[in-house]
């Protein structure tokens, strides 16, 4: 949708309004005047009129809400052409950052930035961040002293007088307006800044790439086989499980159909995962499968640049879903949860959408990677001192579905090297593919700490710790009081479907070509227990 706006002559238009959903501009000093100020009212009213309006010719224009001088200021009927307008992009939203903590443990963050292999510009965050507080400390005496000089026209004042005030009055507004558009602008740039920085790391994960992750457990022996091994490729299309050829064109590479038992096996490995892990005390979910931008980029994801690995719906601000966590993770997005309420525990099921940018070779070949896929997601909400405990509760979850289905594999404590931004420490678990000859990640369980939940805004009152069982009214009001923590959150793979299907193709063949089908499953298919050759 474009949007179209004439005023005093001028014409201002926008191409794809949707896809920068929060909108920003600052002015020239020639601008900075009461009437100029309601002329700029006056047109971001009739820009927001026009939002539903259809637009031919197309320029880029960005307008952020006014500031509250601005807005106090009266609208103006002016015919004035608007000109020499300062266009930049603002973030869409605000981390709850903790800058005081970065300041005071720099040399902490710093090294964390080095083991993480970041790009963030710390020692810039740093100096941004000085320069607000000094600004917002100028602001402050400018307010104050705004607010004194409307204190002293309260009263009789002589005529002079009154006029000296009006003037002095007038002076401080415009310095107050020039001072809170830096302040904006200098927001803006430390929250671009510091967005790049990414969680703190967990002390015992290894320093290092992929290469230097710590072996944790191994469960399991690969299976001996007495016959020549086929991969799942091969197995899918002897017994007509896959049609890969169909779908690449109709959708393009790295896409499939599954057929027959295929099908049974998708539907079977999902309902019995979710209801393994309902006895567990997780609440079953369905989610949307399309987010906006916004929610993707607060959980940590990059939805926009050459190596994203998320698809972007063009002309909107909203995006295709990964993993259930990004919309899991914003379902309490913006909230105070009760404490009495945590943990919150979800299994979630959702089609994820990935373009698998780089993925290329013999090793991502057939359902490995695919650019859709099923998945069922384990997520938890928790209080900071237990995110830890619920993260070994996950990965034992994982370990006890994957030896349940017969599988050998081995659980790793991840470097930092490998981490995304939001992990604090991840676990993967990489099961043995004898058809790839390989171990391949089937799994994987990261404890996010606070990180997300700073920048989806979910926090959680703590009971008053002195008495938390009087309810009394007077006690329960001194509870609302307490100061709201933001919680810690956990995500983890439950079951990832086609690599799911890979390793039990592979690890269940036959000489004879037909493939069994783990015990577990059975009742979740039917009570199918051999995948066998079609008739002709």
């Amino acid at each position: 949708m474009g949007l179209q706006c004439c005023f005093g002559g001028t014409t201002i238009q926008t191409l794809k309004l949707a896809s920068i959903p929060y909108m920003t501009c600052s002015t020239s000093s020639s601008l900075r005047s009461s009437a100029a100020i309601s002329r700029r009212l006056t047109l971001f009213k009739t820009l927001s009129a026009s939002l539903s309006r259809n637009s031919t010719h197309r320029f880029p224009f960005l307008i952020r809400a006014l500031s509250s001088a601005a807005a106090s200021a009266q609208p103006v009927a002016d015919s004035t052409t608007i000109a020499s307008v300062d266009y930049f992009v603002k973030p869409q939203w605000k981390a709850a950052i903790d800058f005081k903590s970065i300041l005071e443990n720099k040399s902490a963050v710093a090294a964390n930035l080095k083991n993480r292999n970041s790009t963030a510009n710390l020692e810039l965050v740093i100096e941004l961040y000085e320069k607000l507080l000094q600004l917002q400390k100028e602001v402050e005496e400018l307010r104050y002293e705004r607010n004194a000089v409307a204190n002293k026209m309260k009263g009789k004042v002589e005529p002079l007088e009154r006029q000296r005030l009006i003037e002095e009055g007038k002076n401080l507004k415009e310095k107050l307006f020039t001072l809170e558009e830096d302040l904006i602008k200098l927001t803006d740039s430390l929250q671009r800044e510091a967005q790049c920085i990414p969680n703190m790391t967990h002390p015992d994960v290894p320093i290092g790439g992929e290469d230097s992750s710590i072996i944790r457990k191994t469960i399991g022996v690969p299976r001996e086989f007495t016959f020549p091994i086929k991969d799942h490729v091969q197995l899918g299309k002897e017994l007509d499980l896959f049609d890969f050829d169909a779908a690449a064109e109709v959708s393009g590479s790295k896409f499939y159909y599954l057929k027959n038992e295929a099908v049974l096996l998708e539907m079977g490995l999902i309902n019995w995962t979710l209801s393994e892990v309902m006895k567990r005390g997780f609440t079953p979910l369905t989610t949307p499968e399309i987010a906006r931008s916004l929610v993707v980029e607060k959980c940590g994801f990059q939805p926009r640049g050459d190596n994203t690995q998320v698809y972007s719906i063009e002309g909107s601000d909203q995006c295709l879903i990964g993993t259930a966590e990004i919309p899991v993770g914003g379902i309490h997005m913006d909230s105070i949860l009760a404490d009495s309420a945590l943990p919150l525990k979800y299994v979630a099921f959702s089609h994820c959408f990935r373009t698998e940018a780089g993925a290329a070779g013999a090793a991502t070949r057939g359902l490995y990677r695919v650019h859709q896929f099923s998945k069922v997601e384990m997520f938890i909400l928790c209080r900071p001192e237990e995110s830890n405990t619920y993260h070994q509760e996950l990965i034992e979850i994982e370990e006890d579905l994957f030896s349940k289905l017969g599988l050998h594999f081995k659980t790793l404590d991840m470097g930092t090297g490998d981490l995304g931004a939001p992990a604090y420490r991840k676990f993967d678990i990489e099961a043995w593919m004898p058809g790839l000859d390989r171990y391949g990640e089937i799994s994987s369980a990261s404890n996010c700490t606070d990180y997300q939940s700073r920048r989806l805004g979910i926090r959680f009152r703590p009971e008053n710790p002195t008495n938390p069982g009087n309810t009394k009214k007077g006690n329960a009001r001194n509870r609302n009081l307490t100061p709201p923590e933001f919680v810690h959150t956990l995500n983890a793979t439950a079951c990832a479907v086609p690599r799911m299907i890979v390793c039990l193709l592979e690890n269940y063949q036959q000489e004879d070509g037909t493939v069994i089908v783990p015990e577990p499953l059975r009742p979740f298919m039917g009570g199918i227990k051999l995948i066998t050759h079609k008739s002709k």
